[in-house]
């Protein structure tokens, strides 16, 4: 059964949300502030979070750093986030797809539509139904950096490199097709599941990310830009 843990200081929205889900057949946990939920995140793991930012005692841009960060525990330090905020500026939800949310929804909003934004996050993500097929190998590995694909993790010369579930998604496309360049559509179709706009912001965002995640570690420019077109694997050695 998928867990869910919901960070909500708002009682009614906590619980409205708590017994649409439950009736969902999900596991559900709670918390009402953001030391609850710290709490909580250091005990168990979560398939996926939903969480307010403006949290009494710790906000939750501090969880989501604190979640980010877990050295005890790579697949803690990956689970899905999806913030739920009053505030509906664009932005708010690049800033906060930095922090390394997965997903954004804008209150008030719609149960169904939480439902379904979950169903897709957990589909793209390693702690979703996301297998790959099983005649493939069980790691792809390029110039040190390594994807094992049954524990869904990445390591550059055996050192762990902490992704999002989303950045993790967009690796693995550039190490399965090395010699393909990818448009922003390409990717965000791939990946979100759903039509690319040209004014969505959320491709560039990511992709900012993962590139400087991956230089950091690497010391190279592991993706390149392919101006007027879009991204593609540097030219690496195998």
């Amino acid at each position: 059964m998928t867990k869910v843990l919901i960070v909500e200081d708002d009682k009614e929205i906590r619980g409205l949300l708590f017994d649409y889900l439950k009736e969902h057949d999900y596991e559900v946990s709670e918390a009402a502030d953001g030391k609850a939920a710290s709490l909580l995140l250091r005990e168990n793991i979560y398939d996926i979070i939903l969480m307010d930012m403006m949290l009494p005692y710790k906000p939750g841009d501090t969880l989501i750093k604190e979640l980010r960060n877990r050295k005890d525990d790579p697949k803690a330090s990956t689970t899905p986030v999806i913030v739920l905020s009053a505030k509906s500026g664009m932005d708010t939800r690049l800033e906060v797809l930095r922090m390394g949310a997965d997903d954004y929804l804008v209150k008030p909003f719609n149960l169904d539509e939480v439902l379904v934004r979950i169903e897709v996050v957990l589909r793209r993500s390693s702690h979703g139904e996301y297998t790959e097929n099983a005649d493939s190998e069980n790691s792809i590995s390029i110039n040190g950096l390594s994807y094992d694909l049954t524990l869904n993790t990445v390591t550059f010369e055996g050192k762990p490199v902490k992704l999002t579930a989303k950045e993790q998604k967009l690796l693995l496309l550039f190490l399965k097709n090395p010699k393909k360049t990818f448009t922003k559509a390409n990717l965000y179709e791939s990946v979100w599941e759903d039509e690319y706009f040209y004014e969505d912001n959320t491709i560039n965002v990511h992709m900012s990310n993962l590139r400087s995640k991956l230089k950091k570690i690497t010391g190279t420019e592991f993706i390149e830009t392919v101006w007027g077109i879009g991204y593609k694997l540097s030219r690496q050695e195998d």
